[in-house]
């Protein structure tokens, strides 16, 4: 765990924090990281929402996406630095 993982984890919102959880336990489970759809039912959220916020949390440099590669998202964030999933 490094100083810049502290920052960020510093910086989420509650609502970033639950995003990273999510993904980071869904590809644990399920072997491949979710998709938005997936994203935006467990969230209950429009896919325009969820899109905004995995660009977000790309561009804070939390996640990393391969382009035009479906279920590409990787958490960043050390795993002991999460949240617990509401």
């Amino acid at each position: 765990m490094d100083q810049n993982q502290d920052e960020k984890a510093i910086k989420l919102t509650k609502k970033q924090g639950q995003y990273l959880t999510y993904i980071y336990y869904y590809t644990k489970i399920n072997g491949r990281s979710p998709a938005q759809s997936d994203m935006q039912f467990y969230f209950k959220v429009s896919p325009p929402s969820v899109h905004q916020m995995v660009l977000k949390l790309e561009k804070e440099g939390l996640i990393e996406r391969t382009p035009r590669v479906a279920r590409s998202v990787k958490v960043l964030l050390d795993p002991k630095l999460l949240s617990k999933l509401e």
